[in-house]
Order: structure tokens, then C-alpha cells, then sequence
């Protein structure tokens, strides 16, 4: 299996490597409840590498892009980013990325998982259209920093937010070295990305922790993921789900024209609210596997998707995301598993309670 490139010297420092996304990297440096701590309420550094890099080139490249996804790439300013869907005609999910305008190309970034089966889909898509799609994977990589007292480890790692907007990204020269600054979406839990070459990411990882950073592992950011409620493709977005059924409204935009599914996805739009929703559930009961099914009188009202246990001010609280009926969750009726009771609740999750 590929190792990210920090997977050296994050073996080097004593982390635990495990696979994520596709790819090694580390799974645990220390202690994962600290870890997960320092992601909601420190300073919180972790390896991006388990995420692909592709350039899109050509005249023909925003036109192309915004017929193949979701959401609007035509009308996105430059050193803009959103976040997209890519359908199958019957409007299903075959994927997800983020796609940021960088002028005179178009920056894609998805889980390394998905490369393959995204390269070959737009393959499959580029007919007569002057666009070139390359995997910058091996020379580009990324670095996440987050937490409340993320913005100040910045600045005293010598890399300044002048104010980033979300899914806005900047490029400057740091020690030297060119890198690009993104901040991502939500304001609850500040995150940063850090975009640097293969070659030179160990020194901005070293620059970072040396400013006051700490390094988390996989399996924190697993439990931070499914605290704020954020989807994972391939876990809780598979190919037969629907895009309005994941509740991930920002990946989709009903006026830019036509795209690959669009048909399905206006469809269901203008017939009101599709039969089942993605969903938050406390868990009373044993922490259940991902496909377990959940019940309401008997009958099959929906499935979990991720369940994990999160650090709270009152101990660890087992949690999970799946789907669930609307009719189930709108008559409020008690909801089981094999194992426990299942409690819908909005998420993000609670850390007070």
C-alpha cells in the first residue's frame, strides 16, 4: 500500500501507522482522546496525504467541470473552492472533491480511494473538449492544522491569516519554501490546510510543531468527523445513496444548468423531500458496526453508517451517523438496534452533555 509522504518521519517521531483513505499514515501519536482534544479545543496538526492532488488544464476546463459535478465552477471566483458530488446518470454518487477556480487551472482534491475510479470517469467524459486532467498526488500534498488556537500557531509559525474566507486559498513564501493557504468551511471549528510539495511538507510539519502544534493521528480526526456530523465517502456515501438524501446541501446548486445526473437530482427537488435523511444518533447501548439496521416497531426504518465513541465534559459518549425514514423521525418513534436504543439528535454532537 502507498504511504503518504510524511509517513517517514511521522513513523520516525514514535506515531502508530495504521490505513486511512487509501494510503499509511498515522493512526495514533499518543493518547486519542488528548488528540481529539487538541482537534476541538488546542492546537491540532495532522497529515493531509491520504488526499489526491488533480490539475485540470484547457480551454475547455470550466465548462467541462461544471457538467460533471454538482455544484457551480463557472461562477467561482479565483482562489475560490466548493465542494461537489459526481453522479452517475441515474443520479447516484459516484464521488466527492473539492474543486478550487486557480485562475488558469482547476485544483481537485478527494481521497486518494477515489482517484482510480474518478481518473476514469472523467476519461471517459473528456470527448472532443480541449481539457487535460493530471495527478499531481506525487508531487503536491497537504497538512491540516485546526482547533480554536490554530490561527495563532500560524502567525507564530511565521504564516499570518490575512483573513481567509472559507474555501478561500492563498499562496505565499514561508522559509523559503511556496506554499498555499486554504481555510475550510464551518467557523465552530476553525481548520486550515497547508498545500506544499512532496518534497518539502516535513519542513512545514517541523516549522508547525515547532510553533506550538500538536500532531493527531486518524483516529481522533475519525472521532471529530462523526462529532461534527460530516459524511465520509465510502462509509456513509455509497454509490446507491441520492444526493439529497446525505443532507449535504452545499454540495448542490439547482440553477447553474445541466450536469451528469442533474435530471434525477431536479427531480427530486421538485417532488418534495426524499424518504429517508442522514442523521445524528446518541446510542444507548454497545457501539454497533457500520450496516447495522435500525428498527421502529418492528419494521426496518434505517441503517448506521459510523459509529464512534466521543470525548465529552461527562466521560466518552457513544454516537453515530446513518439513515433513517422521515416518517420514523417525524412521528418521533423509539428507535433499536441489536445492541441499544438509538436517540435522533441534530448534529453536530454535543461536547457539554
Amino acid at each position: 500500500m502507498a504511504k503518504t509522504s510524511l509517513y517517514d518521519a511521522l513513523a520516525a517521531s514514535g506515531a502508530r501507522m495504521g490505513e486511512y483513505g487509501g494510503v499509511e499514515t498515522a493512526k495514533v501519536f499518543a493518547e486519542v482522546s488528548q488528540e481529539f482534544r487538541e482537534l476541538t479545543s488546542g492546537c491540532a496538526i495532522y497529515d493531509l496525504g491520504w488526499r489526491a492532488k488533480l490539475v485540470i488544464t484547457g480551454e475547455d476546463r470550466v465548462r467541462w467541470l461544471n457538467g460533471m459535478v454538482t455544484n457551480n465552477i463557472k461562477d467561482l471566483p479565483t482562489d475560490r473552492g466548493n465542494y461537489n458530488f459526481v453522479l452517475s446518470p441515474q443520479g447516484r454518487i459516484l464521488g466527492d472533491l473539492y474543486a478550487y477556480n486557480r485562475g488558469d487551472y482547476i485544483l481537485i482534491d478527494t481521497e486518494r480511494f477515489e482517484l482510480e475510479t474518478l481518473l476514469k470517469l472523467f476519461e471517459h467524459y473528456i470527448i472532443m473538449d480541449d481539457v487535460e486532467v493530471s495527478d499531481k498526488s506525487s508531487t503536491l500534498t497537504a497538512i491540516g492544522i485546526q482547533g480554536p488556537k490554530a490561527a495563532a500557531v500560524l502567525k507564530q509559525a511565521g504564516v499570518s491569516d490575512p483573513g481567509l474566507e472559507p474555501m478561500q486559498v492563498i499562496d505565499i513564501t514561508w522559509n523559503g519554501i511556496g506554499i498555499s493557504v486554504t481555510r475550510m468551511a464551518g467557523d465552530e471549528f476553525p481548520v486550515y490546510g497547508i498545500w506544499a510539495s512532496t518534497a518539502t511538507i516535513a519542513q512545514v510539519w517541523k516549522g508547525l510543531l515547532g510553533a506550538g502544534a500538536s500532531p493527531v493521528g486518524y483516529e481522533a480526526l475519525e472521532k471529530f468527523r462523526v462529532l461534527i456530523g460530516f459524511p465520509k465517502y465510502g462509509t456513509d456515501i455509497r454509490e446507491r445513496d441520492l444526493p439529497q438524501e446525505t443532507e449535504q446541501e452545499h454540495a448542490l446548486n439547482f440553477t447553474k444548468g445541466c450536469y451528469v445526473g442533474q435530471e434525477i437530482v431536479e427531480r427530486i427537488r421538485s417532488r418534495g423531500n426524499v424518504h429517508r435523511t442522514f442523521h445524528g444518533f446518541v446510542l444507548d447501548g454497545e457501539l454497533p458496526g457500520q450496516g447495522t439496521k435500525l428498527e421502529a416497531d418492528g419494521k426496518e426504518v434505517g441503517e448506521i453508517t459510523s459509529a464512534n465513541r466521543i470525548p465529552t465534559q461527562h466521560g466518552e459518549r457513544p454516537v453515530a451517523l446513518g439513515y433513517i425514514r422521515r416518517e420514523a423521525l417525524e412521528r418521533g418513534a423509539k428507535i433499536t438496534y441489536a445492541g441499544g436504543e438509538a436517540k435522533p439528535v441534530e448534529v453536530p454532537f454535543s461536547l457539554a452533555s
